[in-house]
């Protein structure tokens, strides 16, 4: 059964009908006629009919309930699936003891985890990111607010060098990050003779991001907005190395022998392997 309209003089009309079989055909039985529409809106007697079936349909109720607020939907694949990925790599364990001694109110870890686990489900700015971690079940973030995200992205910025002979930007708490998570994985046989690198374009409104934002060559077809080059180095079995943040109107080949040089220095110096070559 359902609820057909049916116009007549200028007024439409509600019935409810049912399809039967007769002989070789189909044809439509009006089981009550409900009245014209608009004298049923106004009157709230649709709106109660409707609330009266849904009583018995329990896919319904959900979500009339999630419509009205009562209940939500929470995800917890992602979360769950990336949690384990992040505690197995170490992550979590490496920016514990880089925030040892950091007086931070808020569970920074959380912060990070958050922001990059929103970046690999819809990728966004970190306003988006509080909005949108509403929706799944993340352990951990329940006291974060909008200023913990920027505070947590500002630490991972944070200067801890100045900018050595080659390279574009200073060491900061991200690089050591990287070379502990190197660390924790390396073994007799680690080998940075061949790297692989690859570059992408990162357009961006607004002020800010005066020493890298430059116009260029846009990968996403914004030349009207600044940008900057992301290079990432892989090793030879395919796990990610280190990144490294070019202003956007670097030529590739510049990008390649930049990278290389920092991959060179923090990855190399300390004994691991020889001058990696790219691919």
């Amino acid at each position: 059964m359902y609820v057909r309209e049916k116009t007549a003089r200028g007024h439409t009309y509600l019935y409810l009908v049912e399809s039967e079989r007769e002989g070789g055909g189909v044809r439509q039985r009006i089981i009550r006629a409900l009245g014209r529409k608009d004298a049923l809106l106004a009157s709230g007697e649709l709106q109660r009919l409707a609330a009266s079936l849904v009583r018995h349909c329990d896919r319904a109720i959900i979500l009339s309930d999630m419509q009205a607020g009562r209940i939500a939907c929470t995800r917890i694949g992602g979360p769950l699936l990336f949690g384990r990925l992040w505690e197995r790599l170490g992550i979590a364990e490496v920016l514990g003891q880089l925030l040892t001694d950091r007086g931070f109110e808020f569970a920074v870890e959380r912060a990070v985890f958050a922001s990059v686990l929103h970046r690999l489900f819809v990728s966004g700015s970190d306003r988006s990111c509080e909005k949108w971690m509403a929706d799944y079940q993340i352990a951990g973030i329940d006291e974060l607010q909008l200023h913990h995200f920027y505070r947590a992205m500002a630490w991972l910025g944070e200067e801890i060098a100045p900018a050595g002979a080659g390279a574009l930007a200073p060491r900061c708490i991200k690089d050591l990050i990287e070379e502990s998570l190197f660390e924790r994985r390396r073994d007799l046989f680690s080998d940075l003779s061949l790297v692989f690198m690859d570059t992408t374009s990162l357009s961006f409104y607004g002020a800010g991001g005066e020493s890298l934002g430059s116009y260029g060559h846009s990968k996403d077809h914004r030349a009207d907005l600044k940008q900057m080059i992301l290079a990432v180095v892989i090793d030879g079995e395919g796990r990610p190395i280190c990144t490294e943040m070019l202003p956007g109107n670097t030529l590739m080949p510049l990008c390649c022998c930049r990278s290389l040089t920092v991959c060179a220095s923090a990855f190399t110096s300390a004994g691991y392997a020889s001058s990696p070559t790219a691919a």
